[in-house]
Parts: structure tokens; C-alpha cells; sequence
């Protein structure tokens, strides 16, 4: 097809703000899916996302649209919103010539739509703005409108207004698509040069890739090389999704699709690689993508009824789906061995732990998750370590760096006095207030990303009523006074339980959390200590009582020496039994860890 009827576009917004919904009446108007197939969400097709109401993967739909009597091949990447899915968007983004920046009419613009709306423009997308939800009774299209002009810079007149739900406006925007989006470059005539934006497994095709083609073209029973690994495939099948996969014989320049050529072996495929013709390549590889930076980090371990060779296969088939998660070997002397992960942020692990247990079947002990930090030793050298156990001898460390972020959050005014109160909590200072209307106000923090990873969103929602929206972005790593505590548990220390805390609320949250533990782990036939170190110093501890047969029950009387001699019996078994003992730490005595909001 010629390029100039082509148009390759994403839907991008905050989470809840319709994308999905949006989707469901393109494919429903330009006939892509038929009455039997409509169905609500119908391009999250994983059970997690119909489940949770959000977009994890970003996914691939053509359509045909007739416009003047031309039919036009509409390409397009429906992405999430959620700020741990920022990389889903950036991937496909680099796909694309245009978006769709979608509002919700009653709630404005929002800390994600902001974030992925410059995105856009750094990628060089050209944005329509679209307010949505208009025939909602809260509905303030023109104050929205506004808002879109004041903080993002396109005309208040140019805005789209229409119901996703209802699909009223629907029509009209697909016209402007055709009408003002840009249509992909005419490099028909050059070698093939096709960019992977995403792929997952099959079990019976392989691997599959989802591919833009920039230049040239692809053919069935072409021999292709993967430029970044240089192996070389032949092409088995192309087709594009319909939202199904339909099989064609060839993909031309600006087109999407998928790539089928029996690839076996996981590791032959990265996201962001380039596909080229074997017999004449593409002289370089298209720019990629710059790779994720991982800022939160935990260790997963084989639980009941799973071996460590399956957990493996279910992390490099994650993996191969999700290149912003990552994964390297771990051991540890309390839980044996196993993996340690890194992920974007909370809900992104949240999603991950899922993925595994529900599309792998297999069981895990994962433990609390922790922020990367930087160590500069005294011989000048700077290490980034990923877990508390990989922090050197204190003697050693010159400076400890913690990453900081860029925080953006979003509200309504009469919520700004507990939101302060909240960030100065949590180490956050304050960069700039700018009041986006009457009624609600962004305020711009510097953060330390340790303080808001866990729990920060969730207080912050409670605060607000729900209005509040945040979106951080890493800014980088700078000093400060942060130790590590140590848990022990039974004399043994624990590294899996370690953290990294400011020195000022080390020992307030080290007692804390010792309380906390000594509710979760069970008790057991003997006694067991559980105590906090700072360094080599014991700052607190609590006891778990072990649990005591009454062996005099079958004394009946006489003389008292007998009572002591079995109660002194069992006090040596009971000892012997501690020094050979092991402690069963369950699940949630990892998780614990976690919980601030105390």
C-alpha cells in the first residue's frame, strides 16, 4: 500500500481516562470487529487487565477505514497509563508518527498525562487532544480544554470532544487522523530495515515478533538477520492483528505487524533490535530504545511444589515479553537459591508475581523490595548495589548515594496542607507550586525514591479523596546519611531482611519492625530471639515464646524433686533442640517490611 494512506498512531492518557474504551469503537466502527466479537477491553487480552481495569501491554490493531472513497490502513498501539508502564509507552511511541493525548472531561489533565505528553513530543509524534467522557453530568470540556492549552501547549479550540463510551465524536476523529495526522516516510526503495517493539512466546510458533517496518519490506520465506545478534532466520509467516492474527504475504514500508521464522531460543530476540534482509542489509541499525533503569529490586525463591530450573524458564519467557524487567542468579543461606529481579516500580513487581504464578503455575517467596544505591569506597571507586546484602564493610564505604526523582503530583487546592504535610515526612522538598486553575494545583518535589515507592500513592490517595495523581521521573543519585539494619532471627542474620534507612529513623523503624515480625513468624517448639543490629550494635529485641508440653501432667502428688527433674529434662531437650533448630519465616514476615504507614 502506498505510505501516503498509512497512519500509525497511539492512544495515550492517564489510567481510567478511556483509552481502552476508545479502541473497542474504532474497531467497532471501521468494521475491524464484528457483533459477535465486541466485547468490553477487547485489546487487553491478558485476564490480569480485564481483572484490574488497566493496560499492562501495549498492543497492535490495524484497521480499514474508507475516507473519500480511499481506503486508509489505520495502525494502532493502544498503550498503558500507569507510571510503572512509562517504558510500554515510550516502545511504542518509537512506532509511531502520531497520538491521540486522551482526557477525561470531569478530571482534567492529570501527573500521566503531562508525563506521556512530553514523551510524545521528544519522540517527535505529532498530538491531537481529545477530551473524553463529555456526556458524564461532572463534565467541564471547556475548563479541561484549557488546562490542555495552559499545561501542554495545544490549542483549547483544536481539542476533539467525544464519548468513548456512547462513541459519540468517535466518526470525527478517525477523519481528523486521516486528515491531520502524518502519514510514514516513502522509503519503499531502500533495504529492509523493520524495528521489534514487542514479541512474546507461543509454544508451538516460537517466538513472535511485533514489528514496524521503516524501510523496504518483509516477505514470507525471506531470509532476515537480527542486527544486534546476527543470527539469521527465514521468514515462516507475516500477518497483522485483526485484532487476531491474519496471515499476509508481505509487509511494506510504515506498515505493522508480526513476524513469525521459527526462532527458538529466547535470547535471539531483543526489543529495540532491527531486522534486515540477509542478501542486502541495511548499511546501520534503527535507533532502539535507551535501556530501562530498574529502580526497584527483589529476590524471588522457588516456594512449595516448585524446583529452580522451572522458576528459570518462567522468568526468561517474562522476560522475552517485558524488557524492562530483569533477572540475575541469587543465594542466600536462609531461602537457598534463587533470583534476583528488578523492575520498574511496585506495580510492575505486583504484575510480575502474578504472571508467574498464574501463566507459569509456579509458586514463589518473595522478599521486601528494596531501591538501588550507589557506594563510593575509599579507593575511589563507585559501585551501584541492588540489595542490602551487597553493601560493603562500613570501613570501607566513603559515601552511600540514594537515587532521587523528579516528583510531580497533582490535586485539588483545599488537599495541599496534608500532601505537605505527608511529603516533608517522607524527606521531600519542595520545588514549585503552579496552580492550574481555582480548583486544583501541581506541585513539583525533589524526592528520595525510597520514601514514596511503597506506600506514598496509597496515603496520598486517602489524603485527597482520590483526586490526587503523581508521576515521578529519576533524576539521579546524591549523598546521604543511610545505614543498614540487620535483623536476626534465632542469632542468625538474615540478609534477605536487611534494609537501607536514614540514620534519624533507623532505630524507631528497626523497633517497629521487630514488633511486627515477632507477630508473623509462627512460634515453634523452642524459644526464639529476634533482635536489630546497627552495625555490630544490638539496638532492640523481642521474644518468641516457644511452645511447652506439660510433662508433669502425669505426676499425681508425692515428692517434689520429681516435678523438677522433668522440667529439668525438658529445658536441656529444648536447648539442643534451639542450637539445631531452623526457623520457618513465612511470606509475610518479608512483607512486613515493607508496611510505613505507621
Amino acid at each position: 500500500m502506498d505510505t501516503k494512506y498509512i497512519r500509525n498512531f497511539s492512544i495515550i492518557a492517564h489510567i481510567d481516562h478511556g483509552k481502552s474504551t476508545l479502541a473497542d469503537r474504532m474497531l467497532e466502527l471501521t468494521g475491524t470487529i464484528s457483533d459477535r466479537q465486541k466485547a468490553e477491553q477487547l485489546l487487553d487480552d491478558m485476564d490480569l487487565e480485564r481483572e484490574r481495569g488497566i493496560t499492562i501491554k501495549a498492543s497492535a490493531v490495524t484497521m480499514d477505514y474508507v475516507h473519500d472513497g480511499r481506503t486508509y490502513m489505520l495502525n494502532l498501539i493502544d498503550t498503558p497509563g500507569h507510571v510503572d508502564f512509562h517504558y510500554e509507552v515510550s516502545r511504542a511511541l518509537a512506532a509511531c508518527e502520531g497520538g491521540l493525548l486522551v482526557v477525561d472531561a470531569s478530571q482534567g489533565v492529570e501527573a500521566q498525562t503531562v508525563a506521556n505528553a512530553y514523551l510524545a513530543v521528544e519522540s517527535g509524534v505529532e498530538l491531537l487532544s481529545v477530551i473524553n467522557k463529555v456526556d458524564l453530568p461532572a463534565a467541564e470540556p471547556a475548563r479541561v480544554a484549557e488546562e490542555i492549552e495552559h499545561i501542554i501547549g495545544l490549542g483549547a479550540n483544536e481539542c476533539y470532544k467525544i464519548s468513548a463510551k456512547s462513541g459519540a465524536g468517535v466518526a470525527e476523529l478517525l477523519e481528523a487522523i486521516v486528515m491531520f495526522l502524518p502519514a510514514p516516510a516513502d522509503r519503499g526503495a531502500e533495504p529492509t530495515a523493520a524495528l521489534i517493539f514487542d514479541s512474546h512466546c507461543d509454544q508451538y510458533k516460537g517466538v513472535i515478533c511485533y514489528v514496524r517496518v521503516f524501510a523496504g519490506e518483509l516477505k514470507v520465506k525471506q531470509k532476515v538477520r537480527f542486527m544486534r545478534c546476527g543470527r539469521t532466520h527465514i521468514i515462516t509467516e507475516l500477518g497483522k492483528f485483526k485484532p487476531e492474527m491474519a496471515a499476509v504475504e508481505r509487509l511494506g514500508a510504515g506498515e505493522v505487524g508480526y513476524v513469525i521464522a521459527n526462532i527458538r531460543e529466547l535470547a535471539d530476540v531483543t526489543i529495540g533490535d532491527t531486522i534486515t534482509d540477509a542478501a542486502a542489509p541495511a548499511s546501520k541499525a534503527l535507533p532502539g530504545y535507551k535501556a530501562p533503569m530498574q529502580m526497584v529490586f527483589s529476590d524471588f525463591y522457588p516456594g512449595n511444589n516448585t524446583d529452580y530450573s522451572k522458576l528459570r524458564a518462567a522468568f526468561a519467557k517474562l522476560a522475552l515479553n517485558d524488557a524492562s524487567f530483569s533477572f540475575s542468579p541469587q543465594n542466600s543461606p536462609a531461602l537457598g537459591f534463587g533470583f534476583r529481579c528488578g523492575f520498574l516500580g511496585l506495580l510492575h513487581m505486583d504484575i510480575i508475581q502474578e504472571r508467574l504464578e498464574r501463566e507459569n503455575d509456579v509458586e514463589v517467596v518473595q522478599t521486601a523490595p528494596t531501591v538501588s544505591y550507589e557506594v563510593v569506597t575509599k579507593k575511589g571507586e563507585v559501585k551501584r548495589i541492588e540489595s542490602p546484602g551487597e553493601l560493603p564493610d562500613p570501613s570501607q564505604i566513603e559515601e552511600l548515594r540514594e537515587p532521587f526523582v523528579r516528583l510531580e503530583i497533582i490535586a485539588g487546592v483545599d488537599s495541599i496542607g496534608g500532601i505537605m504535610k505527608l511529603a516533608e515526612s517522607r524527606r521531600c522538598r519542595l520545588i514549585k507550586t503552579d496552580y492550574l486553575s481555582t480548583t486544583r494545583v501541581m506541585l513539583e518535589f525533589k524526592a528520595p525514591l525510597a520514601e514514596i515507592v511503597y506506600d506514598f500513592y496509597d496515603q496520598l490517595k486517602g489524603i485527597s479523596r482520590g483526586y490526587a495523581t503523581m508521576d515521578y521521573e529519576f533524576t539521579g543519585f546524591e549523598a546521604s546519611d543511610l545505614v543498614k539494619i540487620n535483623f536476626l532471627i534465632n542469632s542468625v542474620a538474615v540478609d534477605a531482611l536487611s534494609l537501607i534507612v536514614h540514620r534519624n529513623s533507623a532505630e524507631a523503624r528497626g523497633r517497629k519492625l521487630l514488633v511486627k515480625l515477632r507477630r508473623s513468624i509462627p512460634r515453634h517448639q523452642f524459644e526464639i530471639p529476634l533482635q536489630v543490629a546497627i552495625g555490630g550494635k544490638i539496638i532492640a529485641r523481642e521474644t518468641i515464646k516457644g511452645f511447652r508440653k506439660d510433662v508433669t501432667q502425669k505426676l499425681y502428688g508425692g515428692d517434689v524433686t520429681r516435678k523438677m527433674k522433668l522440667l529439668k529434662k525438658q529445658k536441656e531437650g529444648k536447648r539442643r533442640m534451639k542450637s539445631v533448630g531452623n526457623v520457618q519465616i513465612p511470606q509475610e514476615a518479608f512483607m512486613t517490611i515493607l508496611e510505613n504507614s505507621d
